[in-house]
């Protein structure tokens, strides 16, 4: 099933299996979300959690036991249910259940609420911890924006001007090893060499937004400022490129395994909900 939104400016289409948003229309009808061809990579924008990135060995523990999660977690291919719907906004929910509690031991319901604001789309998450205990997790957005043109006639500004260290990865983990990504007048031109490593992953960016730039001119706006950490990915030849706001990110070789320790982890009190959104704004 699929849901679609719109306003004056901007439709918006999204699955129920993942809450995915699948296409992101002005209405002279042009796409900027990826078609989610396999060839390439066969999602548009999936949700991350309870985990973002790999786990070392795909394992972590919580009080001793041990548990399984895959890379980017399980919500990504869950069937979300539809709690709400005007014309400009939908609500969908995941609730925890028998399946979820033995790869996560935690009772929860994750809401994505997507909202079209102008020529902006809102997508905001809410978590809500309905355990007894404290709940760690991690959450992150993963929207592949479609390149029409050559993937050279793109680059992309950061807010802030700021060092761009970004972090390498091997087998799947963060190493110790980084680079900076190089700017020209705080522009950075797309090349594929840039990804030849995999993603660029940003721990903590000063910059709360970033602007896709086609032939140099504006294109689309991210605003992340409620992630401080990011990834921009693409694959070889693939006419998109992944912008993705994190609160968390796979683990180091050095990880002990337990969830709670894990570099970048959030940790919800029982009881309590948790908010974050980004927004991508069509310029």
């Amino acid at each position: 099933m699929n849901t679609t939104i719109s306003n004056s400016t901007l439709s918006a289409s999204i699955k129920h299996s993942g809450a995915e948003l699948y296409s992101l229309k002005d209405n002279n009808n042009k796409e900027y979300i990826w078609e989610g061809n396999p060839d390439f990579w066969g999602k548009h924008s999936p949700v991350l959690f309870p985990i973002v990135g790999t786990l070392k060995n795909n394992t972590y523990t919580i009080e001793g036991k041990e548990y399984q999660l895959p890379r980017h977690g399980f919500a990504r291919d869950m069937e979300f249910q539809l709690v709400e719907k005007t014309e400009n906004r939908a609500v969908f929910s995941l609730k925890s259940d028998a399946e979820t509690l033995k790869k996560y031991p935690f009772e929860f319901e994750l809401q994505l609420i997507y909202t079209l604001n102008d020529a902006s789309l809102d997508i905001e998450y809410k978590v809500i911890n309905n355990s007894e205990s404290k709940m760690p997790f991690s959450i992150g957005a993963h929207p592949a924006i479609a390149l029409p043109e050559n993937f050279e006639n793109y680059s992309f500004e950061f807010e802030k001007e700021e060092v761009l260290k970004y972090y390498l990865l091997e087998n799947d983990l963060i190493s110790n090893n980084t680079k900076v990504l190089e700017t020209s007048n705080n522009l950075v031109p797309l090349n594929y060499k840039l990804f030849e490593n995999d993603a660029l992953i940003f721990k903590n960016l000063e910059s709360n937004s970033l602007t896709i730039l086609e032939n140099s001119a504006p294109y689309i706006k991210v605003d992340f400022e409620d992630f401080p950490s990011l990834g921009i990915w693409t694959k070889e030849q693939a006419p998109f490129i992944c912008i993705e706001p994190w609160l968390g990110y796979s683990d180091t070789a050095e990880n002990s395994g337990d969830l709670f320790e894990k570099e970048g982890i959030l940790v919800l009190d029982a009881g309590h909900t948790f908010n974050s959104k980004f927004s991508i704004k069509i310029l």
